[in-house]
């Protein structure tokens, strides 16, 4: 009976320590301050190969919407399922989660130029990982609460496509991972 009793106390504060750590890790979470996308990056411009400075934040992105039917004609069927249905590719088995060339990397959708080599970082996850975008507005965000999961989903701004997810368990200096499945993305190698 002892041990029951033991055992009993033993779980109430492991869940006591639990709901501790859930609270003090939200806590945490509010407390973080926005990252801003580092100035005077370069980012390869569109097929070009020529440098041009990170965009602002102020810049305004327009919007491109195309039918089901032109988006399905235009990308492949894991593009489609990944970029329009909100699919995840498998992890391990991407094109760039293993890409080590400096360049930018594009939305597969668009050609919106959203991440660049240098904030990329093995995160051993399997998926391309950056830890800030070309600027923040080519990127939007929204709660994804599929799977059972509270997470944030990243969608490219200009035309909506899902690129991955967002976690805080990045390095410095934004402490962000930006974690993106490869066919949402174009790799556009820097030209020296």
């Amino acid at each position: 009976m002892a041990q029951k009793i033991a055992y009993f106390i033993a779980g109430i504060a492991a869940a006591g320590a639990f709901a501790i750590a859930l609270t003090s890790n939200a806590q945490d979470k509010a407390a973080k301050p926005t990252p801003t996308p580092a100035k005077n990056a370069n980012v390869s411009a569109k097929k070009t190969g020529k440098k041009m400075q990170t965009v602002e934040n102020t810049e305004k992105i327009e919007k491109i919407t195309r039918t089901d039917a032109e988006w399905r004609k235009q990308l492949s069927p894991l593009a489609y399922d990944v970029l329009r249905k909100k699919g995840t590719e498998r992890a391990f088995t991407g094109e760039y989660w293993n890409e080590h060339r400096k360049g930018t990397y594009l939305c597969a959708g668009c050609d919106l130029p959203l991440f660049v080599s240098d904030t990329k970082f093995e995160s051993g996850t399997g998926w391309p990982s950056f830890y800030q975008p070309v600027a923040k507005n080519r990127i939007a965000d929204q709660a994804d609460t599929s799977y059972g999961m509270t997470r944030d989903e990243v969608l490219c701004a200009r035309c909506g496509g899902h690129l991955g997810h967002v976690f805080d368990d990045g390095p410095k200096p934004t402490g962000l991972r930006y974690c993106m499945n490869s066919v949402s993305l174009k790799f556009v190698p820097e030209t020296k």
